[in-house]
């Protein structure tokens, strides 16, 4: 890993957030590892003090535009560039699209989303005045096909990240800037506990979104993914000389892709000609 980089890692407390930090500083590299309540995360703490000097621990709502904006400017100041960004805070709630309250529909987007979007306008400017960077956006396997009843407006905060990084790619190619989406399947992280779940009301959804919120309960811890090996894998993409677009995690992430797009490609073989005769 080129150790001179700087990495700004946002929801860095658990999951791939604290295991992207871990990797950087254990390779020798620096990071800028967020938290809503740096206070209160031990794990960053102490990952401080194993890597003093490199590891600078700061307070990060992405929600915050103005906040976000200080905090490129502390990195700036502390370690005198900003090399790659990594979008990883957010969340996931479940529930049937017609019955997860309004409010918290409004709340996840505004993390998910607008969080992520407030990082990457902060960081831009840097980026650009420096002609190099890379920004990697955690999304999911949900932000390409939806994996489950009850994880539909989850997977639409996921399918929206995806396309404004995939736009904002195409826009800052030239200036050196690479984007990657990186798209995890089911990992060892507090992802599944945290799930906030709005219970079925509605009877009608009993062998839908009932059904997969108790298969949700019964997975398998075992068969989750390391988050340790994923944030090798996303740096090892950062450091690619073609660095990927899209970068999925995990064997069910690549099966599920697969899948999505091969009946997307069939449905549109199939209706190739009725949509031509309809033109």
């Amino acid at each position: 890993m080129d150790i001179d980089r700087v990495w700004l890692v946002t929801g860095a407390p658990s999951g791939f957030g604290y295991a992207v930090s871990r990797a950087v500083a254990a390779a020798g590299g620096r990071a800028v590892a967020t938290a809503r309540n740096p206070s209160r995360a031990q794990s960053l703490q102490e990952l401080a003090a194993d890597h003093p000097g490199r590891v600078l621990v700061t307070q990060l709502d992405v929600t915050d535009e103005e906040q976000a904006r200080r905090v490129v400017a502390q990195t700036m100041k502390t370690f005198g560039r900003l090399d790659v960004v990594v979008n990883n805070a957010g969340y996931g709630i479940f529930g049937a699209l017609e019955e997860i309250p309004d409010s918290e529909v409004r709340a996840i987007f505004e993390t998910n989303v607008f969080g992520s979007l407030n990082v990457i306008r902060a960081a831009l400017p840097v980026l650009r005045e420096q002609k190099r960077g890379h920004i990697v956006q955690i999304s999911s396997v949900a932000g390409v096909a939806a994996p489950a009843p009850g994880l539909g407006v989850y997977a639409a905060t996921k399918f929206t990240v995806e396309g404004m990084n995939e736009g904002l790619a195409r826009e800052v190619a030239h200036l050196g800037i690479d984007v990657t989406i990186v798209e995890p399947g089911m990992f060892g992280t507090n992802f599944v506990a945290a799930l906030g779940i709005t219970p079925v009301g509605n009877p009608d959804y009993a062998a839908s979104v009932e059904a997969a919120r108790e298969r949700l309960t019964q997975l398998d811890p075992s068969a989750y993914g390391n988050p340790d090996q994923a944030a090798q894998q996303i740096i090892a993409a950062v450091e690619s000389a073609t660095p990927p677009l899209r970068l999925p995690l995990g064997l069910d992430a690549v099966d599920a892709i697969r899948a999505k797009l091969t009946s997307q490609l069939t449905a549109l073989d199939e209706w190739e000609t009725a949509v031509a005769f309809a033109r």
